[in-house]
């Protein structure tokens, strides 16, 4: 049996149909999950007992248990632990500004795309989310805070766009009145540079976000640092990401993590300023992040900052990511399953 969290605001509507309810009652029950956290049939008192009966018995309700949570003393950042009900586990942040809340969340148990910088890919690929268990993830962190979710980011664990449909109905209940209520364009879905993935997107009628992790303009240099899109030509890239920003006109980020003689050399500059120049693109620079036995070392900030100018001599806009969260692991790069934590 497939448990309701599994199904997206269509396949709930489905669902209903398929055992005879009006498709309205889809909405009635999604608005039980997602936007009050119901934990069991018995709590949505305005639908029909036997339906409540009928649908415990073909679509059982789980929800996800905090297994650990640790918060930041340094900006009050929080990176939780959730197990499922397989007995699996993702990593997530909930990131407090003093008019937002933004939650990383993730969208796959490990990732099989092996970047060397990353720690969720060093356990490899264990399987997809679906598209409830990543908005219960996203709506515990902010019962948690006691505060509204504003911004969602799909920059947890794992890569969105090799578990496509699943991300666009997650984000959907997030942005839909009857889930979380967060608007369109503060919903990201970030992506390795999976094209066919990128093109979909272009097509979705929503205004969500994009974000591709680029790392380096010289392909030689990117097919090192992330394996699991080495078949990814950098021109076709390229080409993607500018027919993405006619099509759509909306401006995506390039994600760049800066790592200390890798790609911060002044040929890896040149490259980055030749990629982006003439597209509609704003360039986030992160200084790489500590990941046990992996090695690398982060440029130094007065670099990142000569990154920041040369790319404005050519018309691309670049911001230098603010660290969040270094102290309990919490920032881009380090998110791994940590059962052994518990």
């Amino acid at each position: 049996m497939a448990e309701i969290k599994s199904y997206d605001l269509d396949g709930l509507a489905g669902l209903l149909d398929s055992i005879g309810e009006p498709r309205y009652r889809a909405k009635q029950v999604a608005r039980w999950l997602y936007a009050h956290g119901a934990t069991c049939y018995d709590e949505m008192t305005d639908l029909p007992a036997q339906l409540r009966d009928n649908l415990a018995a073909k679509a059982p309700l789980t929800t996800p248990t905090v297994k650990t949570r640790r918060v930041s003393a340094l900006d009050g950042t929080r990176k939780y632990l959730f197990r499922f009900s397989d007995g699996e586990a993702v990593e997530s942040v909930g990131l407090p500004t003093r008019d937002r809340l933004t939650v990383c969340f993730s969208t796959q148990v490990g990732c099989a795309m092996g970047c060397s910088f990353c720690a969720t890919g060093i356990g490899g690929f264990v399987r997809n989310l679906t598209a409830g268990e990543m908005v219960d993830q996203v709506r515990l962190v902010g019962e948690d805070f006691g505060i509204r979710v504003t911004n969602a980011v799909a920059m947890g664990q794992g890569e969105p766009f090799a578990n496509y449909d699943a991300t666009l109905g997650a984000v959907r209940i997030m942005n839909s009145s009857d889930g979380l209520g967060i608007g369109a364009r503060h919903l990201t879905v970030s992506t390795c540079g999976i094209l066919n993935g990128v093109a979909r997107l272009s097509n979705e009628p929503e205004q969500f976000t994009l974000a591709v992790s680029l790392h380096s303009a010289v392909q030689n240099t990117r097919d090192k640092l992330m394996p699991g899109v080495k078949g990814a030509l950098l021109p076709e890239l390229r080409n993607t990401l500018e027919a993405y920003a006619t099509k759509t006109g909306r401006r995506p980020s390039l994600e760049y993590a800066m790592i200390a003689g890798v790609n911060d050399t002044e040929s890896e500059l040149q490259a980055l300023m030749d990629f982006a120049s003439g597209l509609l693109v704003h360039v986030n620079l992160i200084p790489v992040n500590t990941v046990a036995g992996v090695g690398l070392s982060r440029s130094g900030p007065a670099r990142a900052r000569e990154f920041v100018s040369r790319l404005a001599t050519v018309g691309v806009e670049a911001s230098i990511r603010t660290e969040r969260g270094s102290d309990i692991e919490a920032a881009c790069g380090q998110l791994k399953q940590r059962i052994e934590a518990e």
